[in-house]
């Protein structure tokens, strides 16, 4: 079996976009406008304050402060902040019974309920992508 070619990696890529708009198309202004502030906050353009706390003493056990996107899977929240410009911080916090979490966003951004936002990535759909610039 051989990998798919450019052209089809763009076709494939195209495809899931339009499926993607398509599910979309019946969201409420709250769900589309929670949906543009999560992917907002994946991209670090929400500045958010993480707080890990166990639920029994009611005592907090840390917290995290900046522009930070959050995973939760297997028992673990992950936690990833920038803080500069290619610079990063990656926290995984373990969760249990009695730890938990909540997460505020400091302050409120500007999305819009009535379009969705697609952000390409060329790494992903054409990973071998090579650039040149300038005189050879």
């Amino acid at each position: 079996m051989h990998a798919p070619n450019k052209r089809g990696k763009i076709a494939v890529a195209v495809a899931g976009i339009l499926a993607f708009g398509l599910a979309l198309a019946g969201c409420t202004n709250a769900e589309m406008a929670s949906h543009n502030l999560s992917k907002d906050a994946d991209h670090f353009e929400v500045n958010r304050r993480i707080v890990m706390f166990n639920g029994i003493t009611d005592k907090y056990l840390l917290s995290i402060e900046g522009h930070c996107s959050i995973k939760d899977a297997n028992e673990q929240l992950e936690v990833t902040c920038r803080l500069a410009d290619n610079q990063y911080k990656k926290h995984i916090l373990g969760l249990s019974d009695n730890v938990s979490y909540f997460v505020e966003q400091m302050e409120s951004n500007d999305v819009s309920v009535y379009h969705y936002k697609v952000i390409f990535k060329p790494e992903t759909i054409v990973p071998d992508l090579e650039m040149q610039t300038g005189k050879q």
